[in-house]
């Protein structure tokens, strides 16, 4: 069963979200309508909705507060923003709360219908991958809380040497960025950054030992966009620069093989 909350003041928006989703929703799920931000808050903390559409412009407090109200006891609902509003720091702040999509009214039937059932697969993926996890009775919270964040290193060892984000890892094992942040760092004992970094710096050592890579070379190749960032990076793991590492690797073979 899928719950789906519709954030807005406007009537007549309301009943043409509400049209679309009724269309697209199964006879087991649900929607719910409410016009207030406050009202949005006791009405996700009472029916835990999957799926949450927002407006900004709302009364009592506005969409964006009441979303990062929500995110404290649903770090996981699929959040998406409806409004005509452009300001840019809206857009900012949606992406600090893991919003899955910012759409600028007036939206047309086609595009929320899209965005709708994105939203809706994203979600069933979401409760397949939990299901699965929680099928056995004998794992706690705690337990299935550490698969997912198996998931998220393995998914970073892959990608790694990529521009890898901190929201990209989270999205992928379906966490809010900051709460994924938090368990993270519970988890593995670094923070996200400096694991991520560790792995690139590792690479990097293998690649000053086994190539004659130029720094910019060897930190585009570890992910890095910036080979200044990366030359600061390294010194502060390693101790020394990756030029002075790639001169004591060479000597070390060197001394080995005499």
């Amino acid at each position: 069963m899928s719950i789906v909350l519709i954030v807005e003041d406007e009537i007549i928006e309301q009943e043409f979200l509400k049209s679309i989703v009724l269309e697209e929703l199964q006879k087991e799920d649900a929607v719910l309508i409410c016009e207030s931000g406050i009202e949005a808050i006791k009405l996700a903390r009472q029916y835990k909705p999957d799926i949450i559409i927002m407006d900004i412009m709302i009364t009592e407090i506005d969409g964006l507060t009441a979303i990062e109200e929500i995110r404290k006891f649903l770090p996981n609902a699929c959040i998406a923003i409806l409004s005509a509003c452009s300001n840019f720091s809206y857009a900012q702040k949606s992406i600090s709360l893991n919003v899955f999509e910012y759409l600028l009214k007036p939206v047309k039937p086609r595009d929320f219908r899209k965005l709708l059932l994105r939203m809706l697969d994203q979600v069933a993926e979401c409760k397949d991958q939990i299901e699965e996890v929680s099928s056995d009775k004998n794992i706690s919270p705690s337990e299935c809380q550490q698969y997912f964040i198996e998931k998220a290193i393995k998914y970073i060892k892959d990608h790694f040497k990529e521009k890898l984000t901190l929201k990209k890892v989270a999205s992928v094992v379906y966490m809010n960025p900051k709460y994924f942040s938090q368990v993270f760092k519970k988890e593995i004992g670094v923070s996200f950054s400096e694991y991520v970094n560790t792995l690139k710096i590792q690479h990097a050592c293998r690649l000053l030992e086994t190539t004659d890579f130029p720094a910019y070379r060897i930190s585009m190749e570890c992910g890095f966009s910036d080979p200044s960032y990366f030359s600061r990076v390294f010194s502060n793991q390693m101790n020394m620069t990756p030029q002075t590492y790639r001169k004591y690797a060479f000597d070390l073979k060197d001394n080995s093989w005499g």
